[in-house]
């Protein structure tokens, strides 16, 4: 029998599969790093479920992601998004998308890329917990307090330090399997 972490629903084919395969993997291409950071941002007082069911159409509705079409995005695009049922329509999310894509650009062309700049809050390492039961695992911790502040400080917006934590696990710069996990000593 494979062991997973507790927080994966029992018979959930599509979050089993996101489990198994990239929670937790460390990302270094850039446009995925930006696709977290959105749909973290998108995920704010929302579960994580939800963002993954509609992820493909986000991918759609966001130009697949790409930041320099996103920073672009005009005032007619934003109003598309707003009545596109296939992701989460909130005025502010999707806005702070659009700045945050500016903001994106911002950094990658100040540090060469943005996971030059993000990389940097973990020295460049997977900080590797050792959690045996779901309820251990932080929400935040000192790292995310860190990067949400200067993301913050760039104009960057939806990334307290929760979603931080949350895009750092998502990313691999945390990995928070548990130690029961099959997926722990993989990642």
């Amino acid at each position: 029998m494979i062991h997973r972490c507790g927080w994966v629903p029992i018979n959930d084919e599509l979050y089993t599969e996101y489990h198994d395969k990239e929670w937790g993997v460390p990302v270094y291409d850039d446009r995925t790093l930006f696709e977290f950071l959105i749909l973290e941002g998108f995920q704010a007082g929302l579960s994580w479920r939800t963002i993954l069911y509609k992820r493909e159409n986000f991918r759609k509705a966001f130009d697949r992601f790409d930041p320099e079409m996103v920073a672009r995005y005009a005032e007619h695009k934003i109003q598309e998004l707003l009545i596109d049922a296939g992701i989460i329509r909130n005025n502010l999310k999707i806005r702070a998308a659009i700045q945050n894509a500016r903001c994106f650009l911002e950094v990658q062309n100040e540090f060469g890329s943005f996971k030059n700049y993000i990389w940097r809050f973990t020295e460049g390492k997977t900080i590797k917990n050792a959690f045996k039961r779901n309820h251990e695992i932080p929400a935040t911790s000192a790292i995310s307090d860190t990067m949400s502040k200067d993301l913050k400080k760039r104009g960057f917006k939806f990334v307290g330090s929760t979603v931080c934590y949350a895009h750092m696990q998502a990313t691999g710069m945390v990995n928070d399997h548990l130690v029961n996990c099959f997926r722990y000593n993989q990642v």
